[in-house]
This record gives structure tokens, C-alpha cells and sequence, in this order.
């Protein structure tokens, strides 16, 4: 997928869910009887503007990441005495802090019916049935085996959560190790009856970065049959005679049971700096044929790792997995609350060093993942809209100033001190939220480029 289609499909999230942030704010305010000034869409040079029947100037702005209310408020500027009492400081404390508060509950809201709209239409999905951990790995160390499915998991080895597909057990390992916590996990083998409990210690990788070397350290890798897929022209599995659709029996006389058997090999195939040469037996058109594989050596993730250049492994096994009305329902309270739960406490880690805030992603990792998932169909697309809109529900209740956490926060004093926050320290709280909030978005952006140029 381009650039251009990319950008297309970041927009339109952008477009779906920042109005419905600030209409969560306008909504409440009119609610509450306050006079909204503006509804702007974006910042800067206005493009486009409508006054509604209220009085409202909707605009539509040259800049369109992010918008705004304005209301009427006297410490803004002078207001008229027959409008003092739409003023929004004149407005009982609950009720401006419920404004304020009407934001992020309406991206929240729509996390929820989102994740619930996908539990609702259902889909295909990878069994969470698991090949040959890597040497080395969490997973072999954990004494997981090659077709293991994994039916639950549990931060504490007694309270337990059901694991319906491949992407409920990664999403799961992946929180755990984020958050520096080891995660339970309830397998059961191939033709067996009961499950048995196994702790994978992701608490080791704590503070690691999220990247392609971590993910292997881990070593979750789904059940595949061992076959060349397709071979690159030119490469070093076509130099050594492989063809798309051999079946690989054995490396080095060793049988070989699934394809995260086969890159596991394929991957340590070298002595030192050197690649190592590996004797194959494959199955082609019903006939075993020997050749010598010897791989090219390639830099991934600051270290030296063997390659072939082929494409490995058939299709995982597949499940259609969808809920019922009020299960999916349930499901989209019990993602969203989890995800919330999860984002503050990684920021906390991040904050006093524990995770790594290469965590952190900026508006070019969106655009990539708005333009993956939109090529993936309607569920993915609407996943990935409950996500992004459950972590600016997230990020706007931060006790940030100039978000809309840091304004309830001033409510919060106020109702405790019954007396507001004095102007003199909002200008230089603002100051010091406006500078936080520069370096966590130079500190996101930094991680994009990074992960773009290969540099994580």
C-alpha cells in the first residue's frame, strides 16, 4: 500500500474520531447551558464554515490534526451581561467538569462499541496452536512443544482468561512483558485431555523495545507445515536447488516438524561470522531429494543472522470466532478497560524507567497501521479505530496541563479547596504541560523515523 493511501486512511480515522471527540465536549456544554462559540475540525487558516441555528460557528481548518470548542468564558474576554449565564465559568463545578470530561468518555464509548462491533461480525482467525519454540527462547524454557494450543492465560496462575485465537495470546504476552509482569499460560498437546500450566517469564525482557529480535526471544511462533512457499531469483535457496512446494523432511539428518522448526535452522546456520552449510532431505512431487543449503549472512537487529531468501510455511489452521449480543458487548467493556488499565500503567513504567519509550508511536506508525488494517478488511480497520480511540480517550485524561485530565484536575482542586487555581499558576502550568507535551510527541516522531529507517 502507498504512501498516498496510507495517508487517505489516516485521515479518515483522524475524521471520525477527533469530531467525535469535540462533540462529546459541545454536546455536554449545551447540555449544561453554555454558549459554544466555535466547533472547529483541524487549526490554523479556516476552510470552510457554517453557523448553526444556536449560534455555533462550525469550521472546518487547514491543519486537520486535532480540534476544538470554544466557549463563552469572562476570562476570555468581556461578556455581555444577558450572557453572563451562558458563560462557562459561571457554570456550577460538576458541571463544567462533566464538559470537560465529555471528550474522552465519547472516544471511550465508541472504543467500546467498536470492540464490540467486531466481536459482533466475527472472523478468521489463527488458532492459538503453537510450532517449535526457538532455542533459547522464553517459550522453549517454559517447555511449551510443537503443536500446543494454548487455551487461556492469567497474570497470577489462578484467575483465568479464555484464549480464542493466536492474537488474543500475543496481545496478552505482549502486556505482560511491557508492563515487566510474567504471564501463565494453559496448554494442552496435541490429542491431549488435560491442560497443563506454564509460566513464560517476559518479566526478563522488561524495559526491552517492541521489535522483530524481541518477538523471537519470546518465541510464540504459530503451527505451520515446513514448506518453500516461494523462492527469490538469484537467491541462496535457489543456488542451492530448492523449489516452491518442497516439503522439508530433515536439517543435518535432524527431522524437521513445522516451519518454526525450519527458521529456527535456517536462522542459526552459521560458526561465527561464517554461514554454515546444511545438509536437506525434501520431499518433491512424491521423491526425496538431498541438496546443500548454505545461507547468506545479513544484519537484523545489531547482530548477524542467516538467510536463505526463501518464503516459509503453509497457512496456520483457522478458526471463525464471533459473539453473541450481549457477550460481544461485554467483550468490548473488558477490551477497552484493559487496554486503559494497561496504556496508564506502561506510561507510568516508561516514566520512571522500567519500559522502554521506544513504546511510545507518532502520528507515521498510525498512518502505517490505518493503511494495514484498512487492506485487511472491515473488522481489522475497526479494531485498529477502537484502539487509536481508546488511546486519545487515554491521553487527553492525562493530569496534563492544556489536556483535558489537567483541566480536571484544576475542577479537582477547586472542589477540594473551594477556591480555583489561581491565573498566574494555569499560565505557568500551561507552560510546563505545552513543554511535555512537545517532547513526547518529538520523543514519538523520533521512534517513527526510527522504526521506518530500520534503526530499532
Amino acid at each position: 500500500m502507498d504512501v498516498i493511501q496510507k495517508a487517505f486512511w489516516f485521515l479518515v480515522a483522524i475524521g471520525i474520531l477527533v469530531p467525535l471527540h469535540e462533540w462529546g465536549h459541545y454536546r455536554v456544554a449545551r447540555a449544561c447551558g453554555v454558549k459554544v462559540l466555535r466547533f472547529s475540525i483541524g487549526f490554523g487558516r479556516v476552510l470552510w464554515r457554517r453557523v448553526g441555528r444556536d449560534g455555533t460557528e462550525f469550521t472546518l481548518s487547514a491543519l486537520p490534526l486535532g480540534g476544538y470548542v470554544r466557549m463563552l468564558d469572562e476570562r476570555d474576554g468581556v461578556v455581555a451581561p444577558h450572557e453572563r449565564e451562558q458563560a462557562f465559568n459561571q457554570r456550577p463545578l460538576r458541571q463544567r467538569a462533566a464538559i470537560v470530561a465529555a471528550g474522552p468518555l465519547a472516544n471511550w464509548v465508541l472504543a467500546i462499541v467498536l470492540f464490540a462491533a467486531v466481536a459482533w461480525l466475527g472472523s478468521e482467525v489463527p488458532k492459538a496452536v503453537l510450532g517449535t519454540p526457538p532455542a533459547g527462547s522464553l517459550a522453549e524454557r517454559a517447555g511449551l512443544l510443537s503443536g500446543d494450543a494454548v487455551k487461556a492465560v492469567s497474570a497470577d496462575g489462578q484467575d483465568w482468561q479464555d484464549v480464542t485465537s493466536l492474537a488474543d495470546l500475543q496481545s496478552a504476552v505482549a502486556r505482560a512483558q511491557a508492563l515487566g509482569e510474567p504471564i501463565y499460560l494453559s496448554a494442552v498437546a496435541p490429542g491431549g485431555h488435560s491442560a497443563r500450566s506454564l509460566r513464560l517469564d517476559t518479566d526478563q525482557l522488561a524495559g526491552r523495545a517492541p521489535d522483530a529480535r524481541l518477538f523471537s526471544d519470546i518465541g510464540l511462533a504459530p503451527l505451520g507445515e515446513p514448506l518453500i512457499r516461494q523462492v527469490v531469483p538469484g537467491g541462496a535457496g535457489e543456488k542451492a536447488g530448492l523449489v516452491a512446494g518442497d516439503r522439508v523432511l530433515t536439517i543435518d539428518g535432524q527431522r524437521v516438524p513445522d516451519v518454526a522448526f525450519l527458521r529456527d535452522a535456517i536462522r542459526h546456520a552459521r560458526d561465527g561470522d561464517q554461514p554454515r552449510p546444511m545438509a536437506w532431505r525434501v520431499e518433491r512431487g512424491g521423491q526425496v531429494v538431498e541438496l546443500t543449503a548454505t545461507p547468506r549472512l545479513v544484519e537484523e537487529g545489531g547482530q548477524r543472522v542467516a538467510r536463505l531468501e526463501v518464503s516459509v510455511g503453509s497457512p496456520p489452521e483457522r478458526v471463525f470466532v464471533s459473539y453473541g449480543l450481549f457477550d460481544g458487548l461485554w467483550r468490548g467493556v473488558e477490551q477497552s478497560w484493559d487496554m486503559a488499565a494497561t496504556t496508564v500503567r506502561l506510561l507510568g513504567r516508561m516514566l520512571v524507567g522500567e519500559a522502554s519509550v521506544k513504546n511510545l508511536s507518532g502520528p507515521l506508525t498510525i498512518a502505517d497501521y490505518a493503511g494495514q488494517s484498512a487492506q485487511a478488511g472491515l473488522s481489522p480497520f475497526l479494531d485498529f479505530l477502537a484502539k487509536i480511540s481508546l488511546s486519545l480517550a487515554v491521553l487527553n485524561l492525562l493530569p496534563l496541563p492544556m489536556l483535558d485530565g489537567g483541566h480536571l484536575m484544576y475542577h479537582l482542586f477547586e472542589g477540594l479547596s473551594g477556591r480555583p487555581v489561581s491565573e498566574w499558576w494555569q499560565r505557568q502550568l500551561q507552560r510546563a504541560g505545552a513543554l511535555i507535551l512537545m517532547l513526547m510527541m518529538a520523543l514519538a516522531l523520533s521512534n517513527d523515523v526510527a522504526r521506518f529507517a530500520g534503526w530499532h
